[in-house]
C-alpha cells in the first residue's frame, strides 16, 4: 500500500469504538469495513496479539468503521449502524461474529436483508451512530485514507499484509519509547 499521501497527523484517537484503557501507552487506530475481506484477514490475524496487549493495559484499539460507497463495501455500512459504540466489548463481540460469518451475510442482496440479519441473528438494534459515522468518513477524507484496512500506530501506517511479528515489533518499540 502506498502511504505517501496519507496524513497520520489528521487521524484522531477520539472517534471510534475504543477497546482498552484510555491510559494505554500505545494507540492502534484501525479503519475497517465489515464487508472487506482484507479487513477480515487483518482482524483475524492480529486479534489474539492485540487482545493480549489490550488486556495488559499496553494498547488501546480504536476501531473506526469506515463507510465506503463502493459496491462491495456498502453491505458493511449497513452492519456498522448496528454496533453500539458505548459498549466496546459487546461491539467487539459483534465484529468477531460479522467477520466470522462474512460469507453468509455477504450473499444477501440488499440493505433490508442485511439489517434483518443483524436483528434476527444477533438481536441487535439500530444505533444512533450517524454522527460518528460521518465524523469517521470526514476524518478519513482529511487524512487521505482511501483503502481499508488502513491501520495507524502513530506515524506507522500499514494494511493487512503486516506479519504478526512486525506488528508486535511496532507495538513493543512504542512501549519502550514511553
Amino acid at each position: 500500500m502506498d502511504v505517501s499521501n496519507i496524513k497520520s497527523d489528521k487521524v484522531n484517537t477520539t472517534t471510534g469504538i475504543k477497546v482498552g484503557s484510555e491510559s494505554a501507552p500505545v494507540k492502534v487506530i484501525e479503519f475497517i469495513n465489515l464487508a472487506c475481506p482484507y479487513c477480515k484477514i487483518l482482524y483475524e490475524d492480529s486479534k489474539d496479539l492485540l487482545t493480549e496487549y489490550v488486556f495488559a493495559g499496553k494498547v488501546q484499539r480504536i476501531i473506526k468503521h469506515f463507510d465506503k460507497e463502493t459496491s462491495g463495501l456498502r453491505k458493511g455500512n449497513v452492519l456498522h449502524q448496528y454496533l453500539d459504540y458505548s459498549d466496546p466489548e459487546k461491539a467487539l463481540e459483534e465484529i468477531d461474529f460479522f467477520f466470522a460469518h462474512q460469507k453468509e451475510w455477504g450473499r444477501l442482496t440488499n440493505s433490508d436483508e442485511i439489517a434483518a440479519y443483524a436483528v434476527e441473528k444477533r438481536n441487535l438494534t439500530l444505533q444512533s451512530n450517524g454522527t460518528k459515522a460521518k465524523e469517521i468518513v470526514q476524518e478519513a477524507n482529511g487524512a487521505e485514507v482511501v483503502l481499508v484496512p488502513t491501520v495507524f500506530i502513530e506515524e506507522d501506517i500499514f494494511d493487512e499484509n503486516i506479519k504478526q511479528q512486525e506488528l508486535k515489533g511496532l507495538i513493543e518499540a512504542r512501549i519502550e519509547q514511553v
